[in-house]
């Protein structure tokens, strides 16, 4: 999930003692008089702004250790004073991380950070650190910052509740790196090729620059920075690395203290669908996966604070998203009988509470184990399908029970997978059907590939997700043994992905003429995205949209 524009920063809340003198080159050097700071979370003192000939604020210099570095014609007394006054209280090992050049900030997980190491031979700055400054909610300058995703859907979520904090401090959010003041970036670590596309982005991100060409430093969050052994905190530009999507976290790398963050997500940006985060983490282990590795253990939201959310979203969303890492295992951290048998979790009982109190937008569930929609969910799909869209994206990974048990996933066969799926294309006249599935798993054999295949071939699927076997770093699956050949991999993959779009086409064809409910998902280029409750994007040209986010449209 591309940043979008918010309303315009407010201006400072607070009045600043100012000193304002013309430097050699024509423009005005202002000292301003900060409220200190507490310890080892930026600086207190002064801090020194370069301002243009209509007193925009541009850049901001700040000190590293005992003094600043004042213009050329700068007095020596005045010079003095403005040293002492900035001296800072602490000289602790948090303050040299943050302003001496000890590279960036790198933060493991919720709460914790330590110095991240330094490429060797990288430039470790000047005594005078360009950073975007704030103290306690003034805001002295319009700030500029891009926000890029990587990733699934509970990324884009806390992309979305990051990007909103930010606002709320008075930053504006822009589309294009070109004007930025700083990047912020979501990165995912499913795979090798989505932390590879995160190191090409932030190396490109450092070599265009920002707004008129300055430095445009990077603040890097998300799973991938959870699991950072120090390539992403070496990476050129890095201000800092923050382990996990703690808004409050993200805002202090980037050197912007708010007195509180907004926990809710009032709206998602631009877009007539809108995601709720129902919980994270996961407590199973499954043998190829990271994810549990940087984002803990299971950790349920409350069914009231989600009910707030999700009536704030419904103000400007005709659809609501139900995303999380695990999402079938909702409230199963907060049951009293933590031992319940799996597929008796309460996201059916979340489900039923939502619709009853916003019952005029689509629900859509993300993705769910197949063995984990328990009968209220179903009664829901067959019964409800204005308030819960026809859709599941289960995933399979494998059609093969021994691959499946090498992957750790033992809550469910294929037989029981199979079964389930079955049972649901049965009750359903409209019902879009996804997965996931690995191709060429360690072990896997040509027989094992081929139980796959035929069961994608058995099952009323309408799109596939499929994924070549990427090894992981700290994943069990590294340690297994029966390596599969790259090659081999590369056309059980390309094979799968064959099926998945005849199967894709198939199911366009069997619903093309036919009336489906809507839901406005994009507009550019003179049309119009609408996605069905079957998950089917029809496009529109704009001129035949009647200006509603959700209505009946003729696919095509």
């Amino acid at each position: 999930m591309g940043a979008e524009r918010q309303s315009a920063p407010r201006q400072g809340g607070r009045d600043d003692e100012r000193d304002h003198r013309p430097a050699a080159d024509g423009r005005r050097w202002s000292a301003v008089r900060t409220q200190p700071e507490r310890p080892g979370c930026g600086i207190g003192g002064v801090a020194f702004l370069v301002a243009g000939g209509r007193g925009c604020v541009r850049y901001m210099e700040l000190v590293r250790g005992g003094g600043v570095r004042l213009p050329p014609d700068a007095d020596s007394p005045r010079r003095a004073r403005r040293a002492d006054a900035v001296r800072p209280r602490d000289q602790g090992a948090d303050r040299g991380r943050g302003v001496a050049g000890d590279g960036p900030s790198v933060r493991a997980g919720p709460g914790a950070h330590r110095p991240g190491p330094r490429a060797a031979g990288a430039s470790r700055g000047r005594a005078h650190r360009a950073r975007v400054d704030r103290a306690r909610g003034t805001h002295r300058a319009a700030v500029n910052v891009y926000f890029h995703t990587f990733g699934c859907k509970a990324n884009q979520y806390d992309t979305a509740l990051v990007r909103q904090a930010f606002a709320d401090q008075g930053v504006v959010v822009v589309d294009d790196p070109a004007a930025a003041d700083l990047a912020v970036v979501n990165s995912c670590t499913v795979t090798h090729e989505s932390e590879a596309k995160l190191g090409r982005l932030v190396r490109r991100l450092a070599r265009r620059g920002g707004r008129g060409g300055s430095r445009l430093e990077t603040v890097v969050m998300g799973c991938a920075a959870a699991r950072d052994g120090g390539a992403i905190a070496a990476l050129p530009n890095v201000r800092a690395v923050v382990g996990g999507a703690d808004p409050a976290q993200v805002l202090e790398a980037a050197g912007i203290k708010a007195p509180r963050v907004d926990a809710v997500l009032r709206r998602f940006p631009a877009n007539a669908r809108g995601w709720l985060k129902i919980q994270d983490g996961c407590d199973e282990h499954c043998t190829f996966c990271a994810t549990t590795i940087a984002r803990g253990a299971n950790r349920s939201r409350g069914i009231a604070e989600l009910m707030a959310e999700a009536t704030a979203l419904a103000e400007h969303h005709a659809e609501i998203v139900l995303t999380g890492v695990h999402i079938g295992t909702y409230g199963q951290d907060r049951s009293p009988d933590p031992g319940r048998a799996r597929g008796q979790s309460t996201l059916g009982n979340l489900l039923d509470a939502l619709i009853t109190a916003v019952p005029h937008v689509r629900f859509r569930l993300s993705s769910i184990e197949a063995t984990e929609v328990d009968d209220t969910i179903a009664r829901l799909l067959i019964e409800a399908p204005a308030h819960l869209a026809a859709h599941l994206h289960a995933p399979l990974q494998s059609g093969a029970n021994r691959i499946l048990k090498r992957m750790g996933r033992h809550w469910y066969t294929a037989e029981s997978y199979r079964a389930r799926l079955e049972w649901l294309a049965e009750r359903l006249p409209v019902f879009g059907l996804g997965a996931d599935i690995i191709a060429g798993f360690p072990g896997e054999s040509d027989a094992e590939h081929r139980q796959t295949v035929a069961l994608v071939d058995e099952l009323p699927f309408t799109y596939l997700h499929v994924f070549p076997y990427s090894e992981r770093p700290g994943a069990a699956a590294g340690r297994l043994g029966e390596r599969v050949l790259p090659g081999a991999i590369r056309e059980r993959a390309r094979e799968l992905r064959e099926c998945g779009a005849a199967k894709a086409q198939a199911h366009r064809t069997r619903r093309r003429g036919q009336r489906a409910d809507g839901v406005v998902c994009g507009r550019g280029d003179g049309q119009v995205e609408v996605l069905t409750e079957d998950y089917l994007s029809v496009y529109l040209p704009t001129h035949e949209w009647n200006g509603r986010p959700r209505f009946e449209v003729t696919v095509r």
